[in-house]
């Protein structure tokens, strides 16, 4: 209790200074959050904005184990909650996959993970908000009370309606390892049939399921992984050095982690990202030092690339085609799951694709996905060669018109290329504005569309 009092005072503390320092900024001048890592991919011009100091935002105030809640400041990583949490055999019920998300990003944006089949998305397990609202206002907001048209609008709302300054979070209990099982298809459509048994029996061969994803190689070459707790292994892997975890899917059938290296399995390459920066050869990775193996120095390194254009210089110098960043995240039906791969290995055909199941446990504002029925995201991140007589955007395009045709959703972190009008009819501008209104009357941030499409 002394502690949480301390931590309380200090979050106080740095509330007010957040609050001050946006009231000062000038009227006209659109705030922009100050964060020591993204994992956005709306890059953007720069431009002169009043920015909003996070860093003594990004600490866990308390772990209460009889609860089983956490309560944490906006910017707290899920790395630091994490570590905070298992001491007592408790985690998130969703912890995404990249240690740097922060709470505050993965409840007002995109998180998910191999729970998700059951648990949703990481706002749903979320029962009290700290918003520092576009009007300059610090409300808390719950599912019910005076605040809850705030509590469900800001899933989605990618700091459009306010920005949460401190989150309370429920925990689920864990156990120290994790039994893995990969199993192989060579068919798209039996892949999607058999992650859909195995997600609604909540079973395998008999046995509890506690986590479910996949791996698309190609056509013929699928992976559902299916995740157990249990008390005690035989041995562990270690994906964190020289071997690389998402390779091991295609070697190995049985696999053992703890739960902390289960819960990181895809940081340390970045899924399959960190093959871009030849990571993944041998030599090259026995000389970097294992902390610069993970998802954050990567996604630096993307950063100074689209500053400086090393690689669109180094393409042109080698004649190659101009390359367009397919880097999405998509929420298809898991029974058009299929025809969503056929479509995507015809005209995209980057490999590999990341295939997560999910169920959204109850309606959200800003988040159109139907109440207990499965979807499987796809995940895909890369550079895709422009055919000739297009332009940048012509692969994403595409992609959004077969999502919404499949009656799916795609997550807004990275570029998007609706127009306006096809925009708010799909992320339900009618509910957005209402709450856009009563919380930001003056616009002081930006809209949905200007952040997410326009990327201002």
């Amino acid at each position: 209790m002394p502690e949480r009092t301390a931590n309380m005072t200090a979050h106080d503390k740095a509330v007010e200074q957040i609050r001050e320092s946006y009231a000062a900024i000038p009227e006209g001048s659109a705030p922009r959050l100050a964060k020591a890592t993204t994992n956005l991919f709306r890059f953007r011009e720069p431009v002169k904005t009043a920015k909003l100091s996070a860093r003594d935002l990004d600490q866990v105030i308390e772990v209460d184990p009889e609860r089983r809640t956490a309560e944490v400041q906006g910017m707290t990583t899920y790395e630091n909650l994490v570590d905070a949490t298992l001491p007592y055999g408790l985690m998130p019920y969703v912890v995404p996959q990249l240690k740097t998300i922060t709470l505050g990003g993965a409840v007002t944006g995109l998180g998910i993970e191999s729970s998700s089949f059951r648990d949703g998305l990481p706002h749903e397990s979320v029962e009290e908000l700290e918003i520092l609202t576009g009007d300059g206002r610090i409300v808390v907001a719950r599912e019910e009370g005076e605040y809850a048209d705030l509590f469900r609008a800001f899933p989605n709302s990618y700091g459009t309606l306010g920005y949460a300054l401190r989150i309370r979070i429920k925990l689920a209990p864990v156990k120290p390892f994790v039994r893995l099982t990969h199993v192989r298809f060579t068919d798209a459509a039996k892949c999607m049939l058999a992650m859909q048994e195995i997600c609604q029996s909540g079973e395998h061969d008999g046995e509890r399921v506690d986590f479910v994803d996949g791996t698309y190689f190609g056509p013929d070459e699928l992976y559902v992984t299916i995740g157990t707790f249990a008390d005690t292994a035989p041995y562990v892997s270690d994906y964190t050095g020289m071997r690389i975890y998402y390779q091991s899917l295609r070697t190995r059938t049985r696999d053992w982690l703890t739960v902390r290296d289960y819960l990181w399995r895809w940081d340390t390459d970045w899924f399959w990202c960190s093959r871009a920066f030849g990571v993944q050869q041998p030599l090259v990775r026995s000389l970097l030092p294992r902390r610069w193996l993970r998802s954050d120095v990567y996604r630096r390194l993307v950063g100074l690339d689209q500053r400086y254009g090393m690689t669109a210089r180094l393409d042109r110098w080698r004649d190659r085609p101009v390359q367009e960043s397919v880097i999405q995240d998509v929420e298809v039906p898991l029974e058009r799951g299929a025809e969503f791969l056929e479509f995507f290995q015809e005209q995209v055909g980057m490999t590999p694709v990341w295939m997560c199941p999910l169920k959204a446990t109850r309606q959200w504002s800003l988040y159109p996905l139907e109440p207990g029925r499965l979807y499987v995201n796809f995940g895909f991140w890369g550079m895709v060669p422009l055919p000739r007589g297009t332009h940048d955007g012509h692969h994403n395009r595409l992609i959004e018109n077969a999502v919404h045709e499949l009656e799916g959703h795609k997550s807004l972190y990275s570029s998007s290329f609706y127009e306006r009008e096809e925009f708010w009819r799909l992320y339900n501008g009618d509910a957005y504005w209402p709450v856009k209104h009563a919380y930001d009357p003056g616009g002081r941030l930006l809209d949905l569309y200007e952040k997410c499409v326009r990327g201002r």
